[in-house]
């Protein structure tokens, strides 16, 4: 049952040998990405390897609200952070 899905698979994906993928290692690469076909590699007529596409990146989240009802206000936004009189410009 086993050799059966394996023959049925290797049927139906592209298969070269091991020093076919070695000679055309790039090519074979680009080939993949391009039609996104997996390649199954064969040493002595036993797949060893299967090349395919990596899965599409994760799409990331918006930033914009990332820290939504994560803060605290804690105290007078509003208020300076140091006492008028401390402030150079004033004292002028």
């Amino acid at each position: 049952m086993v050799k059966n899905v394996m023959e049925t698979v290797m049927n139906q994906i592209e298969v070269i040998t091991i020093s076919q993928f070695k000679a055309t290692c790039l090519a074979v690469l680009d080939n993949v990405k391009r039609t996104g076909r997996p390649i199954i590699v064969t040493r002595h007529g036993k797949p060893i390897a299967i090349i395919d596409s990596p899965p599409p990146p994760k799409k990331q989240e918006s930033w914009l609200g990332s820290f939504k009802s994560k803060g605290k206000i804690v105290g007078d936004i509003l208020a300076p952070v140091v006492p008028e009189d401390a402030w150079h410009a004033l004292n002028e």
